[in-house]
């Protein structure tokens, strides 16, 4: 089981993901990625998909139009974990 990031490493894996903050109230990560329409972002999130699928670390995430809200937790560990900061990656790489 993947272990949670102390303060201190978690702040420093942030400062390397751009766009991902802190989600409030939780133990965790979000961005919010905006795309020019909906088969941008539906082409983005079946990409994801099959990256989190590869990791076997799946996101919470919501689609509306162009826009997909995105947060990251290692549930098993109770919060962010080195798998969700690779996951962060993955999708900023894959958002281009």
């Amino acid at each position: 089981m993947a272990e949670r990031l102390a303060a201190e490493a978690r702040k420093q894996a942030l400062g390397g993901l751009p766009g991902w903050t802190d989600v409030k109230g939780r133990d965790a990560i979000g961005k919010t990625f905006v795309f020019k329409d909906f088969n941008a972002a539906f082409g983005f999130m079946t990409r994801a998909a099959l990256a989190a699928e590869k990791m076997d670390h799946h996101p919470e995430w919501r689609n509306v139009y162009k826009t997909v809200e995105v947060v990251l937790s290692t549930h098993d560990a109770g919060g962010v974990t080195a798998l969700d900061v690779a996951l962060a990656k993955a999708m900023n790489a894959i958002a281009g």
